[in-house]
């Protein structure tokens, strides 16, 4: 495991050099220096005034005599770099995070344990009688090993918190993935994954398609955080919401993350149904790409779920189509448009001619005849029921194809 080298501070201070010898003196009263730095620590840091045996007792006894062995041996040897040591607080700075507890208690102790130990080691070489150059020197070498221990305690802080993001992101892709697939998703299975993912499984979820944007990288985070599930890697780029109906937090997310971008948000669902709000959210995002639906803002499909049914099956539209409108096929396309136009109007009113005349902003004579001519293509067939109804899937299957803005 790689230990990043400690900057800020130089590797071996610009400084007199400290007699090596004054390193083997200290290295005698290192047990009891040890004895005293790790009763203040105690003292002064809440979190490691606990009984020696429990895991904070074993780390701190550790520690403080990992790093007052290292200062002494950068007098002994100031080009010792203290690597293993240094690994020593990588690994505990990585303890931490692994726990899920703050850096500040670790952090904390290495300044109340560095300056004590100064202290005690500094009055010994002031009883030494050594010059006050070579007593700066133990200073600035005691500032450095504080530096470095604290230094090496964050880098395994961050690797491990890293590390546990990228873990935890991972397992929320694979839980994403499993709701997503085709075919029965076992509510047993999912809860297994949600508990290691740390993803409270809800009641219901709501699936949104999103326009590609590649140039967004960022936009996922509030979402995260409101509590859906984001795959922006996918195509299209999908989401699942919890409780979509009853989530305000979500919704203020939501708005936040899209910025104008275009989305569609599949009908409300239980959780082991999502795969069936992501299909129509994808059929609905292509039908906004075309123009069919609204092509800008949050297309919802509960509010077009006729549209939706429509297009479900777009041959079999297509065959319905080429059907039941021939008749209009024989006409100019211009005066083919107008015929459509009021057909559908017609049948949509009940046949009330004042309505249609209202509906189409035209005078109700227009209106009349139109519908002799109209009566003229189709005959009979304008009065039978299923026909009517053909008609109607028809007429406004083709009413959709004009692009909406």
């Amino acid at each position: 495991m790689a230990v990043p080298t400690p900057h800020g501070l130089p590797n071996r201070p610009d400084t007199p050099p400290v007699p090596p010898d004054l390193a083997q003196l200290l290295r005698a009263q290192l047990a009891a220096v040890a004895d005293q730095v790790e009763e203040e620590v105690r003292r002064e840091v809440p979190e490691y005034a606990r009984p020696a045996d429990g895991a904070y007792g074993r780390n701190l006894r550790a520690g403080v005599v990992q790093a007052l062995t290292l200062f002494v041996d950068h007098i002994a040897d100031p080009k010792d770099d203290g690597g293993a040591i240094a690994t020593t607080y990588y690994e505990l700075g990585r303890g931490e995070a692994l726990e899920g507890r703050s850096l500040d208690a670790l952090q904390s102790a290495l300044r109340v344990g560095g300056l004590h130990a100064w202290r005690l080691m500094g009055r010994t070489a002031e009883e030494l009688g050594l010059d006050s150059t070579v007593v700066a020197a133990l200073g600035e070498l005691a500032f450095r090993t504080v530096h470095e221990v604290a230094q090496a305690a964050a880098a395994g802080y961050a690797e491990a918190q890293l590390r546990s993001s990228d873990e935890l992101e991972r397992r929320r892709k694979r839980l994403l993935d499993l709701l997503l697939e085709d075919g029965p998703v076992a509510l047993e299975a999912v809860q297994d994954l949600a508990h290691s993912a740390r993803w409270a499984v809800p009641r219901t979820v709501a699936v949104v398609a999103l326009a590609a944007a590649p140039d967004r990288q960022e936009e996922d985070r509030p979402l995260a955080a409101a509590g859906a599930l984001v795959d922006m890697e996918s195509r299209p780029p999908r989401m699942l919401v919890p409780d979509p109906d009853g989530s305000g937090r979500f919704g203020r997310a939501f708005t936040l993350a899209l910025r104008g971008r275009p989305a569609a948000v599949g009908p409300t669902v239980a959780v082991t149904d999502a795969a069936q709000s992501l299909r129509l959210a994808t059929r609905a995002l292509g039908l906004m790409g075309r123009g069919i639906l609204p092509r800008q803002g949050v297309v919802r499909c509960a509010d077009h779920l006729s549209t939706l049914l429509l297009y479900g099956d777009e041959p079999l539209l297509e065959r319905l189509r080429e059907r039941v409108l021939a008749p209009l096929d024989t006409v100019s396309a211009g005066q083919r448009d107008r015929l459509a136009e009021t057909l559908l109007a017609w049948l949509l009113s009940g046949s009330n001619v004042p309505d249609v005349a209202v509906r189409l902003h035209i005078h109700p004579q227009t209106v009349r005849y139109r519908l002799r001519q109209l009566e003229k293509l189709f005959g009979d067939a304008l009065h039978d029921p299923e026909t009517r109804l053909d008609l109607i899937l028809a007429l406004r299957a083709e009413s959709l194809r004009t692009p909406q803005n």
